[in-house]
């Protein structure tokens, strides 16, 4: 089905813009809505008349877009992760990783719009996001991912492991004698006695 957007709609298009549709989709979420109305003669005519606001609604979204291409790129984002002594991180700092950095600093990017190298950032150092901003615009955001406190990561787990071992062993040891010596005092008078019956 042929729709002509209303207002913006994520991951399909912007208003005034002609989109070709499945009929459910349409029917059941764009029409009802008011975000999309069916594309025909009537409302071409519309949209027509309508075609200089909408201009002037895209260039000054370009111009926010270049506003904070400016202040991306301003900005270094310094991302905290556990990471082993040859760099390695325990993990991997993700768009998801970066879209809350991102928030802490006041900008709120959705990390669908967030590309890192690789997919993701798996080792301490220097790497540039980029960041989807309007139509074709881009912005590089330089991320620095440092190592977390490495030999407090390191010792934490080792030490609850030596403690709890010798616990078990020492009292497993400790139980079973008392537990055999008593069923053997019990045993030996029996014995005694049966003979001196005789």
């Amino acid at each position: 089905m042929k729709v002509i957007l209303n207002v913006d709609v994520k991951s399909l298009g912007e208003e005034g813009d002609v989109k070709n549709v499945a009929n459910g989709y349409a029917r059941n979420f764009l029409l009802p809505r008011n975000l999309a109305v069916p594309y025909n003669e009537a409302t071409i005519a519309i949209f027509e008349a309508r075609k200089a606001e909408i201009e002037a609604r895209k260039e000054q979204k370009r111009k926010d877009s270049a506003s904070l291409k400016d202040k991306l790129e301003a900005l270094t984002l310094e991302v905290v992760m556990p990471a082993g002594a040859n760099g390695k991180l325990y993990g991997a700092v993700s768009a998801h990783i970066v879209a809350e950095a991102l928030a802490k600093q006041g900008f709120e990017i959705e990390r669908k719009r967030i590309e890192l190298p690789g997919a993701a950032i798996k080792s301490v150092g220097g790497f540039k996001a980029t960041i989807k901003l309007y139509e074709a615009q881009t912005a590089e955001v330089h991320v620095e991912v440092k190592a977390q406190n490495i030999e407090a990561t390191e010792e934490k787990p080792a030490k609850p492991a030596k403690n709890r071992a010798p616990k078990a062993e020492a009292a497993a040891p400790a139980e079973e004698p008392k537990a055999e010596e008593a069923p053997a005092a019990e045993a030996a008078p029996a014995k005694t006695e049966t003979p001196a019956a005789e």
